[in-house]
């Protein structure tokens, strides 16, 4: 029998009286075991597990002590639809009760975590169901505390302690390496866990710390710790942010290196010898052994060698200060020389002979070439007899290949000098009116021709000159070359344009030699010219004899056909004769000009190739 007196009780009924409601035992139902997880911080909202009864007096939330004792903590009345919040301190401002019984908690604590009852009471019946309250909450990200600065191999050290804060309920802590688990391992992995709980708050600490012996293959490794913990929905994990850490060792291994690193090295590059142990830290002073020194040079990691010569080809070798190790290297230096004799500038006379050689001298094969004026030659020069075409400039170049940048050339000036050599020629222009007479030079340095010239090119010590002339009675032509070393006279014979004549190509060197066939033409173009000149002896000399007045310019056409000494007068006479024909004879009286040595005819003119002063 159970008796209970209410705010739902209506004041009337109960007064000061006491209502005495009796229940059966067996009247209390159990229909079954709720659960609620609720998030730490957030509100638990539990509703009732009973279904609300007709008649339904009130409704009552309560918990359980540890001790079984019940704490009431809300009322609601059905009939005045009032709701009573008991006085328990935990619970304060935190309570709430909706009008189907469903009561929520605000700011889940770990306190909350009980077991609440729901009870409902009829007039003939209570009826009660228990809910458990289950909070979590999620623990901070670990990280991993106090880390050593470095490690050392073969020492067991404190790696560092890994922290997860505020967990409900309590989590646990694994140690990773490059995403594996550490296993405890004596002596080696040694791992301790520490759980502490904040009497206040009822929240868990976890405290991992890892004892670690590393070795050279935990350089650059990962170490991580990771946190396993419960929510609502199950277990889960959180990991902490990798850590690297310096791992220290001692050297092993001694290296010497050659930089830059080339597989050529030639005289006048500048070479740095680097040595290096594969400890961590590296080893910061080293002994350089240098070819020839009998002792060991003290430097650091580098040791520098500039402008190198083929003497420094050899073994180089480095070591730690103690001697302790030591490593090699061999070092060839390539060299490549070049000897051109002569060279320079070179001074010949055509027809010389000039002997040249090109002398190589290198470390491998070397590819020996040569070049004039720019141009590569397909030969090694050789000059038995040195003509004008073989001046220039020459080169002589080698290389090595294999050997960037190891190239050398020496150049040879060669100037071939030589007296002037002439060659006339003459040839009869297409128009029958004129003949070109060409003067060709040959020489070096290059000859002054006194000539009225047109000059062609100089090329390789060989240029002509040539003249236009009309001659009317055959003229002897002198041309003159002269440079520093001696002056050439060559002269010829032309015919007068009137005169056919052999025409000698211009490569004739020889004008007095003809052959008998153009011998034959000659003398056929001498008779006709005689017969042409007697017709027009006829005609001047009937002329004469009909007295008519004529007028006659006589001009001389080659220097010393009139006497430039002697005064011509009024009682000398003239003989006319062309082509050796005796024309007439001419008194001169008043027609005789002083200044000019020119003879004047009043009326008609006549020509002559030939005046005798008689």
């Amino acid at each position: 029998m159970l008796a209970m007196c209410s705010d739902a009780v209506p004041s009337e009924s109960c007064g000061d009286a006491v209502l005495v409601i009796v229940i059966p035992v067996q009247a209390f139902s159990t229909l079954g075991l709720y659960t609620v997880n609720a998030i730490y911080g957030d509100t638990i909202t539990m509703p009732c597990p009973l279904e609300v009864p007709d008649g339904l007096m009130f409704g009552k939330w309560k918990y359980e002590m540890p001790n079984g004792s019940p704490v009431f903590i809300a009322f609601r009345s059905s009939t005045k639809k009032n709701v009573q919040y008991d006085d328990v301190p935990d619970y304060k401002d935190r309570l709430s009760l909706s009008e189907n019984y469903t009561l929520s908690i605000k700011n889940a604590r770990i306190s909350d975590e009980k077991r609440f009852v729901c009870m409902l009471v009829t007039e003939d019946d209570v009826s009660e169901e228990p809910t458990i309250v289950k909070v979590f909450k999620q623990p901070s990200q670990p990280e991993i505390l106090h880390q050593a600065n470095l490690l050392e191999t073969e020492k067991l050290q404190m790696l560092g302690e890994c922290v997860s804060r505020d967990s409900y309920p309590e989590g646990n802590v694994t140690w990773y390496r490059n995403g594996r688990v550490l296993q405890p391992v004596d002596d080696v992995v040694v791992i301790n866990l520490q759980k502490i709980v904040d009497r206040t708050t009822g929240l868990f600490t976890m405290t991992s710390s890892l004892q670690y012996m590393p070795t050279k293959e935990d350089v650059n490794a990962k170490f991580s710790c990771v946190v396993t913990y419960y929510g609502p929905s199950g277990q889960k994990t959180m990991q902490s942010e990798p850590v690297v850490f310096d791992v220290h060792y001692p050297t092993e291994k001694v290296t010497i290196q050659v930089l830059p690193q080339s597989s050529t090295i030639k005289e006048g590059d500048n070479i740095t010898l680097k040595c290096s142990g594969n400890g961590n830290p590296p080893p910061q002073e080293f002994l350089f052994y240098i070819p020839g020194e009998a002792e060991g040079i003290r430097s650091s990691d580098t040791y520098v060698m500039t402008d190198v010569r083929r003497n420094a080809t050899g073994e180089y070798k480095c070591s730690l200060t103690d001697k302790s190790m030591m490593d090699s290297t061999t070092i060839t230096v390539h060299y490549l020389d070049l000897q051109l004799t002569p060279s320079g500038e070179v001074t010949k006379q055509i027809g010389e002979a000039l002997p040249v050689s090109c002398t190589i001298s290198s470390s491998r094969n070397a590819t020996v070439f040569w070049i004039k004026d720019n141009t590569r030659m397909q030969t090694s020069p050789s000059f038995s007899s040195l003509q004008y075409q073989d001046a220039g400039n020459y080169v002589c170049e080698t290389t090595l290949q294999e050997v960037e940048g190891l190239r050398k050339r020496q150049t040879l000036k060669l100037i071939v000098e030589g007296k002037p050599q002439i060659k006339m020629t003459k040839k009869t222009n297409t128009n029958k009116m004129s003949k070109t007479i060409i003067c060709h030079v040959e020489g070096f340095p290059k000859p002054a021709v006194q000539w009225t010239t047109e000059e062609t090119k100089y090329v390789n010590g060989k240029f002509s000159s040539k003249i236009v002339i009309a001659p009317e009675e055959n003229v002897t032509l002198t041309c003159i070359a002269e440079n520093e070393l001696e002056r050439t006279v060559t002269s010829m014979n032309v015919s007068a344009i009137s005169i056919p004549e052999y025409d000698e190509p211009e490569d004739r060197s020889d004008d007095n030699s003809e052959k008998v066939n153009d011998q034959a033409k000659l003398i056929v173009g001498i008779v006709v010219g005689l017969l042409l000149v007697a017709l027009i002896a006829g005609v001047v000399y009937w002329l004469y004899v009909k007295k008519s007045n004529f007028l006659e310019w006589v001009k001389a056409v080659t220097v010393g056909a009139l006497d430039s000494e002697r005064k011509l007068g009024t009682s000398d006479w003239l003989l006319l004769t062309l082509n050796g024909t005796h024309l007439l004879e001419v008194g001169f009286r008043d027609f005789i000009d002083h200044s000019s040595n020119e003879v004047l005819f009043p009326d008609s003119q006549v020509c002559a190739d030939s005046f005798i002063l008689i």
